[in-house]
């Protein structure tokens, strides 16, 4: 089946100003969907709409994720204006690096309210809405950190775990209303998360092969992924191409997690 399907039908993607919510509101838009573009960066939001010039086919909507009233308001303000709600992309996210002994509470519960809290907060609005009309498709964006152990990353890999667990127990609920829910963990994607990462110039090239110090293991393809990378497997869990396919967790890292 082509992206044909997608032709006027209503997404909502949240983290939809940059990297790979951005890419994922793109593919839907030139697939001719109608989108709702969530994120809490107002004015790269706006940046993003001028871009696509995609007229009443594309919203905007200010949302800190973490904050439950704002996601109600932006997805009744979705519905009110592009109609019910047919796929939720889930890709909002922060990184967390530190100790988990230098973690502040604060820390702590920023990376918990928004990696894991966001996901939640989106999918018990969007998920209602679905369950009233027995269809729908939702993807979350977790992390191939939300496996194996890394270091300097509690709080980033226990949000994405939480995430992950959460979308999973969602999926076998909403089964039975013929709701596919799905879960894709990308692993380092070139994006000014992961470049904020990287001390100099061979941050890259230092991902791709790993190290032993933090026993990190590299990437097996040689390569980083795009955003669009990413974008692809979401648009394809979201789609009827993935007719048969809930509860999975889709790993777009490389090679670089061996597909525990």
């Amino acid at each position: 089946m082509s992206d044909r399907e997608f032709a006027g039908k209503v997404a909502v993607v949240s983290g939809a100003a940059q990297g790979i919510g951005a890419a994922v509101v793109r593919r839907l838009l030139a697939a001719e969907a109608r989108v709702a573009a969530l994120d809490v960066k107002q004015e790269q939001l706006e940046q993003l709409a001028r871009e696509l010039n995609a007229g009443d086919r594309l919203t905007i909507h200010r949302v800190d994720v973490a904050d439950t009233a704002e996601v109600n308001r932006a997805i009744a303000d979705a519905v009110a204006h592009h109609g019910p709600i047919d796929y939720l992309a889930s890709v909002a996210g922060v990184l967390q690096m530190g100790r988990v002994v230098d973690l502040t509470d604060e820390q702590w519960q920023h990376a918990l309210s928004i990696n894991a809290g966001g996901p939640f907060r989106l999918a018990r609005a969007v998920g209602k809405q679905m369950i009233e009309r027995r269809s729908g498709s939702i993807v979350v964006v977790s992390s191939n950190a939300a496996g194996p152990a890394r270091y300097e990353m509690g709080a980033y890999a226990a949000s994405k775990a939480a995430a992950t667990k959460m979308t999973q127990v969602l999926g076998l609920e909403l089964a039975e209303y013929g709701i596919r829910v799905n879960i894709v963990s990308p692993g380092s994607t070139d994006t000014d998360m992961q470049r904020g990462m990287w001390a100099d110039e061979s941050g890259r090239d230092n991902v791709i092969r790993g190290s032993l110090d933090t026993y990190k293991a590299g990437i097996p393809l040689r390569k980083i992924a795009t955003p669009d990378d990413v974008a692809d497997a979401i648009v394809f869990l979201l789609s009827e191409r993935a007719g048969h396919i809930t509860m999975h967790d889709l790993r777009v890292d490389g090679g670089a997690t061996f597909d525990q």
